[in-house]
């Protein structure tokens, strides 16, 4: 079993479908007046929503975003709920979709690339430097830990790699507040309700109340990257032109702007 099928099992079946059920009674609102629907990382939510900003003032197209776990999302998808797109915060998440038939495989690309911090409260003194075997545990004390559960959300995962690759999993693992998204471990941290956390650094450039101690080493997790691809069904022209318009000089900057790196 794949840690991305555990993920889906610790949730249960019936809470599968209340969810599913929810979306897609919000799903089919929101398609009646939608061109595109798009399922997103939550992780993407202030670089998107200025993208289908412009993408919408340019082509006059209607753009509806969902945003979540790239693990809820893929669920809801195989649940039937009525998405065109789908760019999730993993590559995990996006071979589970293509495995189930949920996507269009000829229209999967590489969109973005992002980087892994730790954060603490800005008013925080805490100070860290992230080697091997760092003081982790010693700054936490009895307090948590707040990051993406490792058990089914990206960032989560990728946090406890980093953590096990640096030697100091061992020493927070119990004091890890996990979280089911994760904008959730950013809240945690801005709301001072948590000393340090693990998010991605456009999380972080994102929230005013949280400053970055520093970036896990690339080498420490595996890439972070955000693959995305048309729903299978779903195939229209315009789902079609809202992706070539990700991808597209024009869109750059923006990515660029919330900490975000396009893969071309």
């Amino acid at each position: 079993m794949t840690s991305f099928q555990r993920g889906i099992a610790v949730q249960g079946p019936a809470k599968i479908w209340r969810w599913a059920a929810l979306f897609l009674v919000a799903g089919a609102a929101g398609t009646a007046c939608a061109d595109v629907t798009v399922f997103a990382a939550a992780s993407l939510k202030e670089a998107l929503d200025a993208q289908v900003r412009i993408f919408q003032r340019d082509t006059r197209e209607r753009i509806i975003v969902a945003y979540g776990s790239s693990t809820a999302l893929a669920r809801q998808i195989d649940a039937g709920a009525p998405a065109d797109v789908f760019i999730a915060a993993d590559v995990e998440s996006m071979d589970y979709a293509d495995g189930r038939g949920l996507i269009d495989r000829r229209s999967r690309i590489i969109l973005l690339r992002n980087r892994l911090a730790l954060i603490a409260p800005a008013n925080s003194a805490v100070d860290l430097s992230i080697v091997p075997g760092f003081a982790l545990a010693a700054a936490l004390g009895d307090a948590r830990l707040a990051m993406g559960n490792p058990d089914s959300v990206p960032a989560g995962k990728y946090a406890k790699r980093a953590l096990q690759s640096l030697g100091v999993w061992e020493s927070v693992e119990k004091h890890v507040a996990r979280t089911e998204n994760v904008r959730a471990a950013l809240a945690l941290v801005a709301r001072g309700e948590a000393p340090l956390g693990i998010v991605y650094v456009t999380d972080a450039l994102a929230e005013n109340h949280v400053r970055v101690l520093g970036l896990f080493p690339e080498s420490s997790h595996p890439p972070i990257v955000y693959p995305a691809a048309i729903v299978a069904g779903r195939a229209s022209p315009r789902a079609q032109a809202l992706l070539n318009y990700l991808v597209s000089d024009a869109a750059r900057s923006i990515w660029q702007s919330h900490g975000f790196a396009l893969d071309r």
